[in-house]
């Protein structure tokens, strides 16, 4: 029950799942690099230091769960090795 009139987050089922991943995620960012390598001395700093680590946690980390293989791979990997959904034909009347 939502008590404080704002409403709930999304009608979509999984966006609680959506936003525990993104809250895990910002708390890694936050913890691997905010924190361990600040202090920072400007935006443009930490802008580039997080491209670097977006980089770093998506095409170059291995992932354990993913058989220590980056997410990138693993994904790529996935997607080839599953046939994509046929299209569907226009009819004309």
């Amino acid at each position: 029950m939502d008590f404080t009139g704002a409403g709930g987050c999304s009608s979509v089922p999984a966006a609680a799942l959506d936003n525990a991943f993104a809250e895990t995620i910002n708390g890694l960012y936050k913890t691997e690099l905010i924190k361990k390598q600040g202090p920072w001395r400007s935006v443009e700093q930490v802008e580039l230091a997080t491209a670097e680590w977006v980089d770093w946690f998506t095409f170059r980390r291995l992932y354990e769960y993913c058989g220590d293989i980056p997410p990138a791979e693993f994904k790529n990997a996935y997607y080839a090795q599953t046939p994509s959904p046929a299209t569907a034909e226009l009819s004309h009347p």
